[in-house]
């Protein structure tokens, strides 16, 4: 018991006004933050493939394959954090087993599996399926069995199959576009509908994370797409970078907007929770809301990319500042999930204090384990990279 008191009285050393003793500790770390980061990542990478599949915006075509492996590699890792997080984890699978349709993780489950199991997963093998068909016959040792595999009993590709899956693969992404809006929507939902959170509920939350989770995952596939472009000895293609970031700033624009607009509507309600909220934004939040979140993430991007559509400039240089703001948006869309998930909980119930939280390096919820669990989806990715490369032509090598 002297522990325990021992440990209450260091962490009571950082409540500031009145605090409940529920409050003293939060419950969502920063797993909880990589949770929503993750799910918005797979939503906005799938729905810039869709843009090619669907929309049949050409530019964008040397990445679509791509898109959909990034896809499928981060919401392989999508639950993860979750799995972390919970004493239990090996117990998870018990809201797919016992659901309640007033549990919203446990209907979030089936929305995850519906968009793992009949979305990508098949959009990816309509794909690639004459590739891996050729792959079985071509390659040797665990390559052919992995191909044979995944041929599922498949030996020949006709001029008729390959039609039927244009058309059923395009049917596919029409239906998965909805799905990947309810993907993260639905994250955004669930944060929404915590009523006793000020911070959380607010209708447009659900729409403000679908539009932040396009602008992470354009500048996801971004990022990748130059960095593997560059490995793999090619310089990326301008017209398909001019593309991406096009959409990248319109989705920023809009994304942003919202933002303002919540942000807006609450200093002009100004409830009993304003006082608390102004608070809260000019002392622990303010460097990760204005300086990481509406600064870096999304005032500079906007400025830049909307610089490079107006004024002409060199290949090298916008190849240089693409990748720097697709860098910069990443890290302030991480900022925004992190002041929604840790911000909110600031917050007293008695909206008279604040609580503090201290992240820690080591522990299972410490900033080691949430380096690990992001860079789970990469491994993911390599391997899917090297099993189904979404390359289909040798280009100019850089001279």
């Amino acid at each position: 018991m002297s522990g325990e008191l021992q440990h209450l009285y260091e962490v009571l050393k950082y409540v500031q006004g009145f605090i409940y003793p529920n409050e003293i500790e939060l419950r969502w770390s920063i797993l909880i933050v990589l949770y929503p980061y993750i799910t918005g990542l797979v939503a906005g990478a799938f729905i810039l493939a869709s843009l090619e599949k669907v929309f049949e915006v050409r530019d964008v075509r040397p990445t679509y394959r791509l898109a959909l492996l990034t896809a499928l590699a981060f919401l392989i890792g999508a639950p993860l954090p979750l799995l972390f997080h919970i004493t239990h984890p090996l117990r998870g699978f018990e809201i797919l087993l016992t659901p309640h349709t007033s549990s919203a993780m446990a209907v979030f489950g089936f929305v995850y599996l519906w968009y793992l199991m009949a979305i990508l997963l098949i959009e990816i093998w309509l794909e690639y399926r004459k590739e891996i068909v050729a792959w079985s016959k071509e390659t040797k040792g665990i390559k052919r069995v992995i191909y044979k595999i995944l041929a599922l009993g498949v030996s020949e590709v006709t001029e008729e199959a390959e039609e039927f899956d244009k058309r059923f693969g395009k049917f596919v992404a029409i239906v998965g576009i909805p799905s990947a809006v309810l993907l993260h929507g639905y994250v955004g939902f669930i944060f929404g509908s915590v009523k006793a959170n000020p911070w959380w509920s607010s209708v447009i939350m659900p729409v403000i994370f679908l539009f932040s989770a396009m602008v992470s995952g354009i500048a996801l596939v971004l990022f990748l797409y130059m960095i593997i472009s560059y490995i793999r000895g090619e310089k990326p293609d301008i017209p398909c970078l001019d593309a991406m970031a096009k959409y990248l700033l319109y989705s920023i624009i809009i994304d942003f907007s919202l933002e303002m607009l919540d942000l807006g509507q609450r200093f002009y309600e100004a409830e009993e929770f304003f006082d608390m909220f102004t608070v809260l934004i000019k002392g622990k939040l303010f460097i990760s809301l204005f300086i990481i979140q509406i600064l870096i993430g999304a005032v500079i991007p906007m400025l830049i990319l909307g610089y490079l559509r107006i004024f002409k400039t060199s290949d090298t240089t916008k190849r240089f500042w693409y990748f720097l703001t697709s860098l910069m948006v990443l890290v302030g869309i991480f900022a925004t999930r992190w002041n929604v998930v840790i911000g909110g909980q600031l917050f007293s119930k008695s909206l008279r204090g604040l609580t503090i939280y201290k992240l820690q390096l080591i522990g299972r919820e410490g900033v080691y384990i949430a380096i690990g669990v992001l860079l789970i989806p990469f491994f993911i990715l390599l391997i899917l990279l090297l099993i189904l490369p979404p390359w289909k032509e040798e280009k100019k090598k850089i001279p």
